[in-house]
């Protein structure tokens, strides 16, 4: 379950979910046991410089390694940059969880949880019209 926290200066002109939609369809192309990306953004009214910061953060897997990590952050760079229509400075962290880090679902009987499966089934009834 996958995190993607992204930090900028709010004069930057982007469309934050294209970026999020981006970042999660790479993560589960490059690992299908990756899952929902639990994506959030603030944007900063006071800041020094235009900029923005992406922190993805991953469970500890033993596929995750050095090679995964570097191609995977050299594609989620390149996706991110093609939304970016100003100069800015750009910084993006790919981090892992610790031994004691905790994730799993909460469910409340009668509340339905979004999922990765809503979404397609949303772009599919998009398409269709």
């Amino acid at each position: 379950m996958p995190h993607v926290e992204i930090k900028y200066s709010d004069n930057l002109d982007i469309d934050i979910n294209k970026i999020f939609d981006a970042v999660e369809k790479i993560i589960n192309k490059n690992d299908l046991s990756a899952g929902e990306c639990k994506s959030r953004a603030y944007p900063c009214s006071q800041y020094k410089y235009s900029h923005i910061l992406i922190t993805v953060s991953l469970l500890t897997k033993p596929h995750r390694d050095k090679v995964f990590t570097d191609n995977l952050s050299a594609e989620i760079e390149k996706a991110i940059k093609v939304h970016l229509k100003q100069s800015l400075y750009f910084s993006l962290n790919i981090e892992y969880s610790l031994d004691y880090y905790t994730t799993n679902i909460h469910s409340v009987e009668g509340d339905k949880l979004q999922s990765m499966d809503d979404n397609d089934e949303n772009m599919l009834a998009v398409i269709k019209l």
